[in-house]
């Protein structure tokens, strides 16, 4: 993550991924998950990125955005082996989510969903 822009009541920051091998399934940039008090975004600078929104997967490519209410399961991935840009626009509380899931030593799933609890999140099973 980039340097991220920091408000009062939302932060935007800079994500890549660098894409994976076109023979390998495209993998998860986060588990699936939702967040019960804040809604999230997210603009594609490069690439294309697939959201899975509740029960609809929609694929945003450079230009494009996609938002989810809060309450709504979602997770998000690179779909092919090309490099990834966007900008994620979020609240301050999912920022501080996301800075102590990374900043966690030992990812186990129970640490997951202590920090995902605290921040009024779920960690939820995949299927």
């Amino acid at each position: 993550m980039d340097a991220p822009i920091v408000t009062d009541s939302f932060v935007v920051a800079e994500w890549s991924d660098p894409g994976g091998s076109p023979d390998a399934p495209p993998r998860l940039i986060a588990p699936l998950h939702v967040h019960h008090s804040d809604d999230e975004a997210w603009y594609v600078l490069e690439g294309v990125l697939c959201v899975r929104s509740g029960d609809r997967v929609i694929e945003a490519g450079a230009g494009g955005s996609v938002v989810v209410p809060k309450g709504t399961p979602h997770t998000y991935w690179n779909p092919g082996p090309g490099p990834l840009r966007y900008l994620l626009i979020m609240t301050r509380d999912i920022y501080q989510l996301i800075q102590e899931l990374h900043a966690l030593p030992d990812r186990t799933p129970e640490n997951l969903r202590t920090v995902f609890r605290k921040h009024d999140s779920e960690l939820l099973p995949a299927h």
